[in-house]
């Protein structure tokens, strides 16, 4: 499946873009071959600017990453699906997670439910962590969407997986060849609002983590669950996700200027 070619980019900038301007990038990472666009949801719906760069491009795939089923009915999800596979069939890879309730794992498989008469499973993938989480991606989707892990994880979560589903990784990537520079600009941005919240804290207990090391964002935690250095030392630590089992390696290009984007692209092959 094309969409799960072994580069993607997370841009959750476009959400609130103008359509030309979010047309144009969707288009520059298609020319620089990126296989799939990720659009992550948050709290909101972006249905409508999925729709858009699917529109606007011929070939890269476009993923919701991750459209959370509290927010999002699932009619809306139908609708939109329905709409652009009568204009641009197999584009749109519908990623659903976000299930805060008591009961996620029902929730999702109640939403699923729902979906499922149009969505096909081929063409959904969840946000998913624990192993029980990544039973229901391989049971019920095309694969699971995970961030903040280790390579050892990828390779623990390939088998719960099995050989048949896929598996994209969401990861940071910071171009810094000095650690300490590295490991500041690693506890920027939501690092430290994830790793507060209780599914990402007690997958990261799970990976061998510790409370010291999650509280703190330790440079041991840093260094597992991001990338950086120079392009070599991150296309070989991006090879490192893939060696483990994951189909393709998903970097947050709002991190990374678009000289970067490019040289990713045509290191990551």
């Amino acid at each position: 499946m094309a969409t799960f070619g072994p580069l993607g980019g997370a841009l959750s900038d476009l959400n609130s873009a103008d359509p030309a301007t979010a047309a144009a990038t969707a288009r520059e990472l298609e020319r620089l071959g990126y296989s799939t666009l990720w659009l992550a949801g948050r709290q909101e719906n972006n249905l409508p600017q999925i729709a858009n760069v699917v529109r606007a491009t011929s070939r890269i795939g476009v993923a919701s990453g991750i459209l959370s089923v509290d927010v999002v009915g699932a009619a809306e999800v139908t609708a939109a699906y329905t709409a652009l596979e009568q204009t641009n069939p197999g584009r749109f890879l519908v990623g659903l997670g976000g299930a805060h309730g008591p009961k996620p794992l029902a929730t999702l498989n109640a939403y699923l439910d729902e979906v499922e008469p149009v969505v096909p499973r081929s063409r959904r993938i969840l946000s998913a962590l624990g192993p029980r989480m990544l039973e229901l991606a391989r049971d019920r989707a095309a694969g699971a969407y995970p961030y903040l892990v280790t390579p050892d994880y990828v390779a623990a979560a390939r088998q719960i997986l099995g050989d048949g589903a896929r598996l994209a990784v969401l990861v940071d990537v910071i171009t810094e060849t000095d650690p300490a520079r590295a490991h500041e600009s690693a506890r920027g941005g939501g690092m430290r609002f994830l790793t507060g919240l209780p599914t990402y804290a007690g997958n990261l207990r799970r990976m061998g983590f510790g409370a010291d090391d999650i509280s703190a964002l330790s440079d041991r935690l840093l260094d597992g669950v991001t990338i950086w250095g120079d392009l070599d030392a991150i296309v070989r630590r991006i090879g490192e996700y893939r060696t483990a089992g994951a189909d393709q390696v998903v970097v947050q290009l709002g991190r990374l200027s678009r000289e970067w984007w490019a040289r990713l692209a045509e290191a990551v092959s």
